[in-house]
């Protein structure tokens, strides 16, 4: 059933281009054979008696795993002078390109190095470089940024994601809740880290408290 399908294709491709097209009739004989080898290479490397296989999405990460791609959260001004830096790091992170992201900043910073933007997303592109782990140098472009804005909450929020992604569940929640202390009732992002917080608590499982250490038992004084 399947060659039906590709043959009327061919034909409405070919009536399409010597009609529509208004192909000279010179070009239409390379036109037809263009449309033959086509035909030509889905015979050799085509299954069309293969059962068809849908492939499920992949499931999406933990929340507390998931980076915030939306810069309207309030943590990143999308219309300052680091804007343009910003935007063209995240093209590259979309295509994978994690060096041209994190290089992209570094000329940003070149420009603007005590922008706060500019060193979170620093970090950030470091961070997926390094295969969602955070490196010394994804912690340091973290630490600038913190120093440049001790109040903004971009810095602390995306650290403890990093430290989330790559297992250190621990840190993460002793980072985020400080920042969950400091953050006001109305903050955009507040509701995204509480969902975040709750999950990577319930990920590390109830904490116990530490064992009373008990003194061992006072020997009894020997007989006469």
């Amino acid at each position: 059933m399947i060659w039906l399908w590709v043959m009327l294709a061919a034909i409405v491709t070919g009536a399409g281009v010597v009609g529509l097209g208004k192909l000279p009739a010179a070009a239409r004989p390379l036109a037809g054979a263009a449309i033959m080898l086509g035909l030509a290479g889905y015979a050799l490397q085509g299954s069309p008696s293969l059962p068809g296989k849908p492939v499920a999405a992949a499931a999406e990460p933990d929340g507390f795993g998931e980076a915030i791609t939306d810069r309207q959260q309030g943590m990143a001004d999308r219309f300052g002078p680091a804007a343009q830096w910003i935007g063209m790091s995240d093209g590259f992170m979309r295509t994978g390109k994690t060096a041209l992201a994190a290089q992209a900043l570094e000329k940003g910073l070149d420009k603007y190095p005590d922008n706060v933007d500019l060193w979170v997303g620093l970090g950030n592109a470091l961070v997926a470089h390094g295969g969602g782990v955070m490196s010394p140098a994804a912690a340091l472009a973290f630490d600038e940024a913190a120093k440049r804005d001790p109040a903004h909450p971009a810095p602390p929020f995306f650290a403890g994601l990093a430290l989330a992604q790559g297992g250190d569940l621990k840190g993460a929640e002793a980072v985020w809740s400080q920042l969950l202390a400091r953050s006001p009732e109305g903050a955009p992002w507040r509701p995204d880290l509480e969902m975040r917080l709750a999950r990577i608590r319930e990920a590390m499982g109830p904490q116990l408290p530490p064992a009373t250490p008990v003194a061992p038992p006072a020997e009894a004084p020997a007989g006469p």
